[in-house]
């Protein structure tokens, strides 16, 4: 690999040279400016605005411009003499935890090359110190007219260096978050854990960039003279009404992209359970209207045979009343005559009176008749 810078590592008293090389590279397509009428190529030429002409490079120095646009020249011979101790060192200041390090600082990455065999020995030195420790060491660089700052880590057997933005270069988070109040639920973030254990890990050697693809197809089927392919229509994203239906579908479609049978949504389950309790509140009353009709015709027919009823119990009054005076007869033996007269004549008049109350002179007639015989028969019996 092509180096882009050399000098040496200052590690104390020690001192390892390196080179400095690229870790990482864009695969990126670059297209170029054309004029579209005829294909030719659009180039920019540097111009002095006060001769008004095309300058070479050998033409053009540094300038920096000042606020009310005064612009003072810089030459190289002022940035050599300045005081810059990193200018050919990448100077270790400290060694801290790596989870010291805001994500949000990295910049470009850099591999650490041992310059020759004299530095050997002390880059396996640092890098084994590295490891055992489990830090990362700070460090400071110049590069490209700059200071800079550097984490230096172990990657496999290699030292990689990546360049940290100064923390007064990262901008706060202000203004970002919603300003609005919001209350997320249980569910919700059931529903998000189970989004996130459904996608899992993923190995990011299978992610590849898919755009840059497509565009080399276009490419290539205009070079050979071909429709280029149509690209899929993006699935429209729209208002997310319902973030909790929204989660669901989402654990869906990543069960289903994994080949896994999705689990019915906890809405769908409501659902469900809904139209259950809805059935068989249906077949509860349905019952109950069966029942309830097979009840209404002895209710009606119990008004309508009000005579027949009556006649049925006048009917078996004598009957009643035998079995009633053959059993008061037994209790006669025990106790005196004028109880068991009494008892007998208030019981058959009681009997009367409730037995005879709905239907006429003949029941009457019928009835007294009965209970004259009965008291006839008793007095014979108790004589």
């Amino acid at each position: 690999m092509r180096s882009i810078w050399n000098g040496a590592i200052s590690f104390g008293l020690v001192s390892i040279p390196i080179k400095l090389v690229n870790a990482t590279e864009s695969h990126s397509i670059s297209f170029r400016q054309i004029h579209t009428e005829d294909g030719g190529r659009i180039r920019y030429r540097k111009v002095c605005e006060l001769e008004d002409r095309e300058v070479s490079s050998a033409e053009i120095g540094k300038g920096y411009e000042d606020a009310d646009g005064t612009i003072i020249p810089i030459t190289d011979e002022d940035l050599s003499h300045l005081p810059l101790p990193t200018a050919k060192t990448i100077e270790i200041v400290a060694f801290v935890p790596a989870d010291r390090i805001d994500p949000l600082q990295m910049d470009a990455a850099y591999y650490l090359q041992a310059g020759g065999a004299p530095a050997a020995k002390p880059y396996t030195l640092l890098r084994e110190a590295l490891k055992r420790s489990h830090k990362v060491a700070i460090a400071k660089y110049a590069l490209r007219g700059r200071e800079r700052l550097g984490m230096l880590r172990v990657v496999g057997e290699a030292i990689a260096m990546h360049g940290l933005l100064w923390p007064d270069e990262v901008r706060a988070p202000e203004g970002v978050a919603p300003d609005t109040s919001v209350t997320v639920r249980d569910k919700e973030l059931d529903l998000a854990d189970a989004l996130m254990d459904t996608l899992g890990e993923v190995d990011l050697e299978d992610l590849h960039d898919e755009y840059r693809e497509a565009v080399e197809e276009v490419v290539a089927a205009k070079a050979a003279g071909e429709t280029p392919p149509e690209a899929p229509s993006a699935p429209s994203s729209g208002k997310v009404l319902d973030l909790m239906a929204a989660l669901e579908k989402s654990v869906r479609a990543a069960k289903q992209s994994r080949g896994e049978e999705p689990e019915k949504a906890a809405s769908e389950k409501e659902t469900e359970e809904t139209d259950r309790e809805s059935e068989s509140e249906a077949e509860v009353r349905h019952l109950s209207q069966r029942r309830s009709a097979r009840a209404a015709p002895k209710g009606t027919g119990g008004k309508k045979s009000t005579s027949t009823a009556t006649a049925k119990k006048t009917t078996a009054a004598p009957r009643k009343s035998t079995s009633k005076t053959a059993r008061s007869t037994q209790p006669a033996k025990k106790a005196t005559a004028s109880k068991s007269t009494a008892a007998t004549k208030s019981t058959a008049k009681k009997a009367a009176a409730k037995k005879t109350t709905d239907k006429g002179t003949t029941a009457k007639g019928t009835t007294k008749k009965s209970a004259a015989k009965k008291t006839t028969t008793a007095r014979k019996r108790t004589a």
